[in-house]
């Protein structure tokens, strides 16, 4: 008898240590998550419970993703279900952070709660991982009882997009959009006005599609691409379900060539490699047409956000002492140089957008200008000055933490990549997207004011969708556990270990990825073919 309960309390001891070892799959790296010996059978079956109207849409979210990716077409029901289910409850108490939940995975049902919707959103994204990390026995998976209580770091986790330089299309950002949910990233910075084209439709001023929706940066001569209206509002829902939200960025003063070859009248000029590169600041009309833009787009955009750009403005600002209006604006106001004047142009510009009751977001140069702390974030992207975001935080500014390396994701992942950017010798490798510290450069007293992390993909050498994958993957989920993670649960090793697990989604979803683990791979380009994961269920 002693015999079988020291073997019975053996093996416990086994199974908790064991239990207590084991790695949860999850990207990024949960606060805290303990696995069972349990399991839950997720099929067609299956119900999803909705216990607040407030989650409907993330409840959609779920159920578009699980006929998407495992053909498992769920049903969603107020009612109370018995048996096999997954319910979604709404819960403060769920995580002591914003956007936090609990996940609990039984034989008999999973239960997420959050403490807002966002929160709940993210618990899905952890659940969908362990789903989609499973094998699909003919519309059966069997998930692990992970039990996880969870919540983000920062509560900016961004990636930006420029669509200016190359047109990437509606298809290709939902699907972007679907991996940041995926990784629970929750910014999308959305470039869409820029020297090559404007790629965002204002009904009042047409032109601009039509005329400085034409060319790329590597086709003055191709065709006018842009997003209509009814497209943005699209994407702006869809964002909305995965607990995402859209920012647009209109760059301003500088960078306006597109625009400026539409409505050549607001132009200030440039230089020859920089034509039309900037606004008019001593054309009072310049004003009221750029108000009038940001009043659409203010509609278009709910995320009472508006991102002004500000950076640069120098590269083109030649012509603006030649400029008579200029010349008077700055009699009239004591404005001593064209940096003087560029900053009266930007604190108009920005009273236009804390008119419509919405947040200034603008590049480091703007930490300078005189512009109201409560109102205004600052995105630090200039690696090489420290001090510029010294001064936005001294200045009590909150700020993104965007830095060219290693977050701008156009350059390149490996040293033996020629295509693409680098800095000197500098590039952006995957541990160093992981890795970057943040500590170092921001002390105690100013942590509060950074909102995040945010990588931007500015595509001068990115010209089509296959391109784009190759720099965003796998350096999204780096960037996901480094604006979700807290430092002292972090783990190179063993995020890499999780990542090669999810290698294979990535393929299955015809994702053109660099293999960090074996560099000379060249994935296999798919376009638009079904998922391989999917073929024997939909068979059956």
């Amino acid at each position: 008898m002693m015999k079988k309960v020291c073997a019975a309390l053996l093996f416990l001891t086994i199974v908790v240590l064991t239990n207590a070892q084991t790695p949860c799959p999850v990207i990024p790296a949960p606060v805290k998550a303990t696995v069972s010996n349990s399991s839950f059978v997720l099929n067609k079956y299956t119900r999803i419970y909705v216990g607040n109207e407030l989650l409907k849409d993330a409840a959609v979210y779920l159920q578009q993703e699980l006929i998407k990716k495992e053909l498992l077409p769920l049903a969603v029901t107020g009612q109370v279900p018995q048996g096999n289910a997954i319910l979604l409850s709404l819960d403060k108490k769920a995580a002591a952070a914003d956007e936090g939940y609990r996940l609990s995975i039984t034989d008999k049902q999973i239960q997420l709660s959050g403490n807002s919707a966002g929160g709940v959103v993210n618990g899905i994204s952890s659940l969908l991982q362990l789903v989609r990390l499973q094998k699909n026995n003919n519309g059966n998976i069997a998930i692990d009882g992970w039990q996880i209580t969870d919540a983000p770091r920062y509560r900016w986790r961004g990636f930006m997009l420029d669509e200016s330089r190359h047109f990437m299309g509606k298809e290709k950002v939902l699907q972007l959009l679907d991996w940041m949910a995926f990784y629970k990233l929750n910014r999308f910075h959305w470039h869409l006005t820029d020297e090559p084209a404007w790629r965002l439709e204002i009904r009042r001023y047409p032109r601009l599609t039509l005329i400085g929706g034409a060319g790329s940066f590597t086709n003055p001569e191709a065709p006018a691409a842009y997003y209509t209206q009814q497209q943005i509002a699209e994407v702006v829902h869809y964002a909305a379900q995965r607990n995402i939200t859209v920012i647009p960025e209109i760059d301003m003063p500088g960078h306006a060539t597109a625009a400026n070859r539409a409505y050549p009248q607001y132009s200030g000029g440039g230089n020859a490699q920089h034509p039309d590169f900037t606004f008019d600041p001593g054309n009072e009309h310049t004003y009221g047409y750029l108000t009038n833009i940001l009043r659409e787009v203010n509609m278009l955009f709910p995320a009472e956000m508006i991102h002004l750009g500000g950076d640069e403005v120098s590269f083109g600002t030649d012509q603006w002492l030649k400029n008579d209006g200029i010349r008077k604006l700055m009699e009239q106001h004591s404005l001593k140089d064209l940096k003087a004047v560029e900053r009266y142009f930007m604190e108009r510009m920005a009273d236009s957008v804390y008119g419509m009751n919405a947040k200034l977001l603008v590049w480091d140069e703007m930490a300078e200008v005189n512009l109201p702390r409560e109102k205004t974030i600052i995105f630090w992207w200039r690696h090489d000055k420290p001090a510029q975001l010294k001064m936005a935080l001294d200045r009590g500014y909150d700020v993104v933490v965007c830095p060219r390396l290693p977050y701008y994701f156009d350059f390149v992942q490996d040293s033996a990549h020629r295509m693409g950017r680098k800095w000197g010798k500098g590039f952006s490798p995957l541990k160093d997207v992981y890795s970057f510290n943040l500590s170092a450069l921001v002390d105690a007293r100013h942590q509060k004011q950074v909102q995040g992390l945010q990588a931007n993909l500015w595509t001068e050498t990115v010209p089509n969708t296959t391109r784009m994958d190759y720099l965003t993957f796998p350096r999204i989920a780096a960037l996901a556990e480094a604006a979700w993670t807290r430092d002292e649960l972090k783990n190179y090793e063993d995020f890499t270990g999780r990542l090669k697990k999810q290698l294979p989604l990535y393929r299955d979803a015809g994702i053109y990825f660099f293999n960090p683990f074996n560099p000379s791979e060249i994935p296999e380009p798919v376009y638009f073919r079904k998922d391989k994961r999917n073929l024997s269920a939909q068979e059956n």
